[in-house]
């Protein structure tokens, strides 16, 4: 055994160890996400929660929250309209009558909050992110199982010509 051949063997032993490793971690990820799901949304609540009332928050928030608005055709964050307190932007203004409306201020705004959609978004999302992550995991098993097929036709090929 030279040197490179040793090196070539230990690294791939090494690359076979990584690779485990990042497919272990990778499983106690997707495990907790799995396991976590409601938790997460209830952390979602709980952080919002602390934005309210709105129209306390910085202008650069409110815009923010106004744009989200807007998109999601929502109005307030967990109790809807009244998260804003007694002046209700017009981003909250139902356009859309296919939404759920109520009358706040002698205007029609949406009733639904916006917890719902971002709730809803992070739930859609985490299906994406599992595919992906099962294809990874999938990727490395072969890494895996090629790096291992080719440490133990390295050993099998000496042990022949010695």
């Amino acid at each position: 055994w030279d040197k490179y051949h040793v090196r070539a063997v230990i690294g791939l032993f090494q690359f076979f160890i990584g690779l485990l490793l990042i497919f272990i971690l990778l499983l106690i990820a997707g495990i907790l996400g799995a396991v976590g799901e409601k938790k997460s949304q209830v952390w979602v609540k709980e952080s919002l929660a602390k934005l309210l009332p709105l129209s306390d928050q910085k202008s650069e928030v409110q815009t923010d929250l106004q744009k989200l608005e807007v998109e999601a055709k929502c109005c307030g964050l967990i109790n809807g309209p009244s998260d804003w307190g007694s002046t209700v932007p017009s981003s909250c203004d139902c356009v859309d009558t296919a939404q759920a409306c109520q009358s706040a201020n002698g205007r029609q705004v949406y009733s639904t909050p916006c917890v719902k959609f971002v709730t809803s978004f992070m739930e859609k999302n985490a299906i994406i992110a599992l595919g992906i992550a099962f294809g990874i995991a999938v990727l490395m098993l072969f890494g895996m199982a090629f790096a291992m097929t080719l440490y133990c036709q390295i050993g099998k090929r000496d042990a022949n010509t010695a």
